[in-house]
């Protein structure tokens, strides 16, 4: 038997793979977005104008039914079509709850 072969015995087989999935998302618990006040909007949007190309930073946004929190470095900042994107990540500016 070849070594490869030998190999195949032992790699993880996964016949339940789409199940687990599904409970997964059966798991998930769906919330809804929370309405902000002006003056947290105000808040954000000044946080947002100091925030520039390159920096680092972490992110709490309103996506699919949850809240998702994400750290990393902004790669694009759309003022006009009001879309940060952080890392491959589009996110617009009305799904942001929180920036720091």
């Amino acid at each position: 038997m070849s070594r490869e072969e030998r190999a195949k015995q032992f790699m993880p087989f996964a016949a339940l793979k789409a199940h687990m999935e599904a409970l997964r998302m059966r798991e998930k618990i769906v919330v809804e977005r929370r309405e902000l006040s002006e003056e947290y909007k105000e808040e954000l949007d000044r946080k947002l104008r100091q925030v520039q190309k390159n920096d680092i930073i972490t992110v709490v946004y309103f996506c699919n039914g949850e809240y998702i929190k994400m750290t990393g470095m902004v790669s694009k900042i759309d003022e006009t079509a009001r879309v940060l994107k952080v890392v491959n990540t589009k996110i617009k500016f009305e799904d942001l709850y929180e920036v720091y």
